[in-house]
């Protein structure tokens, strides 16, 4: 009888453990991450000013959305379509890609790479802004760090 409870018990183990290693990633799903600026930065219809910022993938099957909010989410600022992207080497911090238009304007958040991830979001802007992307210099940054971007940013 005591290998049965034996048994009975290690099966509770398992599910209870497989529960909470659901729960667990449950913040994953929607990718939130914290963004620092320290300067003023465009995003596709508008400038954020240097601060703080939440960046959240919304789930929606149909559209690639990311939605900006301000540090402490209480307030959303921005929805902007997005398209996947992909890098060669993940990192373990959030990496973001951004390109420094010559028109001397704030420069342009390209791409968001969720820590750990290879596949990212890179952000859709207008065809004269696409334009100025292709043209301006592009940096990368992991975590706080610039990191020297190649061919394609945030490898």
């Amino acid at each position: 009888m005591k290998i049965n409870k034996f048994y009975i018990v290690l099966g509770l183990l398992i599910a209870f453990g497989s529960f909470f290693e659901i729960a667990a990633y449950a913040d994953e799903a929607n990718e939130s991450t914290q963004i620092t600026f320290s300067a003023p930065v465009q995003i596709p219809g508008q400038v954020l000013p240097a601060g703080t910022y939440t960046f959240q993938r919304l789930n929606n099957d149909n559209l690639d959305l990311i939605q900006i909010f301000n540090a402490d989410r209480t307030a959303l600022l921005a929805t902007v379509q997005t398209v996947a992207t992909d890098r060669m080497q993940a990192t373990g911090d959030t990496a973001i890609t951004l390109a420094e238009p010559e028109s001397g304007s704030p420069p342009l958040l390209v791409k968001w790479f969720y820590p750990g991830r290879l596949t990212g979001r890179e952000f859709v802007y207008s065809k004269e802004q696409e334009h100025e992307i292709a043209q301006a210099g592009q940096e990368t940054f992991v975590g706080s760090k610039s990191v020297p971007s190649s061919g394609t940013a945030a490898e």
